[in-house]
This record gives structure tokens, sequence and C-alpha cells, in this order.
């Protein structure tokens, strides 16, 4: 407890010294370059190639940052970042937005100095199982061993969902998720849990994928956004736009690959897409074809989620909870209007 607490007046702290940094766009713009922190490797989500490039969820919304601010997507910087240094990278001024597994929850968002700017991908605490259980749903287990990361933020949902189910468990600590994913491999245990997105990636690597699988559905909530400084409202509004017009993008069937056609629509509400609000975004100070851009260069969100969650993708992840609204999913902008 007290360690957390250290770490969160250090990261209040910085927040004090990152006022320096309120204007964001203005330095994006000075050094050509937008700094991007990512996570260290999650498929799907920012991976590298074989080829060098980094790929994934999150390097496209960093590219779509570019793309509004720079007019290049590939004009980023990835910088890869560990769990407990993503809040201190972004509050120093190490880089310009967050885009990794960062999680929306009440603590950093009250008692940091950061800003979510909206959710990119609709996540939930999973389970990894061994197959030997012969089991295709939560709730049918019974009687597990637990792989557990010591101080895992996961294990107490594990615990309160179990108690509530009545299922008898055994958590078997180890000091890190890798000791707790080799454990897994070794048949020390039958479950690990956290974010199912990371657990599809997790399964691809084992030694024998077979062995274990994951379980459809979630156990919590746990959305996924991309993360500024606070103390510049310009920058925030620049990084959700740039999100919401991917969103918006694919509500309205703008992409990639009809753009050109599409954007000469007497539709009005393609009209506004590609003028994004007219005065409004002048404010912004971007370019009045900025979102259109984004598309051209980008895609729009169904496209980038096909792309790198699709079946033709590594992970192959079931769209799911982020579909459009009104495809059954919970995935929508606020309107252009």
């Amino acid at each position: 407890m007290k360690i957390k607490i250290a770490v969160l007046s250090l990261l209040a702290g910085l927040f004090f010294l990152s006022s320096a940094h309120g204007y964001t766009k203005e330095e994006v713009e000075k050094r050509g370059r937008l700094l991007c922190g990512v996570s260290t490797g999650a498929p799907g989500f920012s991976m590298v190639d074989t080829d060098g490039k980094w790929t994934g969820l999150d390097i496209d919304i960093c590219r779509a940052v570019a793309t509004a601010v720079l007019g290049d997507s590939e004009q980023v910087d990835f910088l890869p970042l560990a769990e407990n240094e993503s809040f201190v990278a972004l509050l120093s001024g190490e880089v310009d937005l967050l885009s990794k597994h960062s999680i929306w929850t009440f603590t950093p968002d009250v008692a940091l100095g950061v800003n979510f700017v909206g959710v990119s991908y609709y996540d939930g605490q999973g389970l990894l199982v061994s197959t030997d259980l012969s089991v295709e749903s939560i709730k049918e287990l019974r009687k597990v061993r637990i792989c557990n990361p010591v101080g895992s933020v996961f294990e107490e949902n594990l615990i309160d969902h179990f108690k509530l189910q009545d299922t008898e468990y055994k958590l078997v600590p180890y000091d890190t998720v890798d000791l707790a994913i080799k454990g897994f491999e070794q048949n020390s245990c039958d479950v690990v849990s956290m974010q199912q997105s990371q657990l599809y990636g997790i399964r691809m690597g084992l030694a024998s994928p077979d062995s274990g699988v994951v379980l459809p559905g979630v156990i919590s909530r746990e959305p996924l956004s991309p993360v500024v400084r606070q103390g510049d409202d310009v920058w925030f509004n620049i990084v959700k736009w740039a999100l919401y017009s991917m969103i918006n993008g694919e509500e309205l069937g703008v992409s990639s690959s009809n753009i050109e056609e599409i954007k000469i629509s007497n539709r009005l509400n393609i009209k506004k897409f590609f003028t994004q609000g007219g005065a409004a975004m002048k404010g912004l100070g971007l370019q009045d074809d900025w979102a259109g851009q984004v598309i051209k260069q980008v895609g729009n969100y169904g496209e980038i989620f096909e792309k790198n969650f699709g079946p033709g993708s590594p992970v192959h992840i079931e769209r799911g909870l982020n579909k459009l609204w009104k495809d059954g999913g919970l995935q929508y902008a606020p309107p252009i209007r």
C-alpha cells in the first residue's frame, strides 16, 4: 500500500511539471514527429512484424493522430513502455500520447494528471484455461488452480467471481506474469486470468497453443483508451477526434477504398464528416481535409479492427462488444454536428 501511495505521489508531482507541455500540438509540429508510447508487445495491439514495422490497433491510433497533425501517418516514433513506466513517461513529456493497454479506471482518472480520450477497445477480464478441464464456459468451472502473479490487479475480480459462482479455487502464486504463464504450461495450475484481448496473444505464445483455450465471456469491464496529459485541451480534442473520426467513418460507410468517390456525395452527414464541424474545428489548427486523410492513410475503425484482429490476423478475435452500436455492439462516437 505504501508503494502504491509513493507511486501516486510521484506521478502527481510529475503532473505539475507537465504543465510546461501545454502546447503539445506545436511541439509535435516543430519536431516533425509524434512520440507515441505503446506496449512492449501485445499481438493485435502493438507488435513489430518481420519487416521491422510496428503494427496493431494501438499503432494505428498513433498513426491517425500523426495524420491529423502532420499530414503523414508515418511521422511517428514508437516508444515501447512497461506498465510501471507508461504514466511517468507521459507526464514527464517523454511521449506525447499513450496508446497501449491503458485501462480506464477511477484511480488514474482522478488521481493522476491525465485524460482518457475515449474507448478504443471494449475489453474485459477473461480466462485462459487448460483444455484438460474440458469446459466450454466460465460457469462450468468447479475446481481450479489459478496461476496468480503476486499483486495482480485482476486477483480481486477473480476471487469475487469464483465465490459468487461457488467455485472451489486455489491461488498458486508467481512473482511475475511470465512465470505464471510458465507454470500454466507446466500444468502447475489450470487458469490464467487477465484482459481477454491479451490472453489470445498469450495462448499463441504457448509451446503448445492447443493446450489452452480462451473461454468466451468476461467477468469484468476493462475499457481501453488512449491517454494524454491534462492541461492541454487542444491536444486532448485532437487525439479524441482522431479516434472518433475512424469510428464515425465506419458508421457513415467512409473507407480507405471508397473515400475518393464518397467524398463528393451529396449526403449532408458525409459533407459534415469531411468538414468536421467547420468553424469549430478551426480552433484545433488542423488542415480542412484531416479527417479524410485519416481514413485514406489509416482506415476507418472497422478496417483497422479487421486488419489487426480479423480472420486473416494471427490472433483472430471476434469483434463482439467492439461492433458498432447499430450492429449490436457498444462502439460509437459522438456525432459530427
